[in-house]
């Protein structure tokens, strides 16, 4: 799982469910979650380029404010939201040919 996450290119997302998919573990996106989010940060894990299935940064109190920092992590790496706080999937779901 984390070894999908690491391969996705700065300026490019996937979603929660995609990469439960690519480590064989399909409909186990809140696992995807879960090990994301306990993920020793030292590890270099590009964690914010994961999104929800509707291209959103997924906001709870639970993440303690890191919903804003992945936000601002991928703007700086040029990801757009549109005035719905959304991502394209269209645009920037990685890798397309995998969907």
């Amino acid at each position: 799982m984390r070894a999908a996450v690491a391969c996705i290119p700065a300026g490019w997302v996937a979603t929660y469910g995609q990469i439960a998919a690519m480590a064989g573990l399909p409909g186990r996106a809140r696992l995807v979650g879960h090990v994301l989010r306990n993920t020793d940060p030292m590890a270099k894990i590009p964690w914010h380029r994961i999104v929800n299935a509707k291209g959103e940064v997924s906001c709870a109190s639970s993440r303690q404010g890191q919903d804003a920092v992945q936000r601002r992590l991928l703007e700086q790496e040029g990801v757009v939201f549109d005035d719905k706080n959304r991502i394209s999937l269209d645009r920037c779901r990685w890798p397309a040919s995998l969907i």
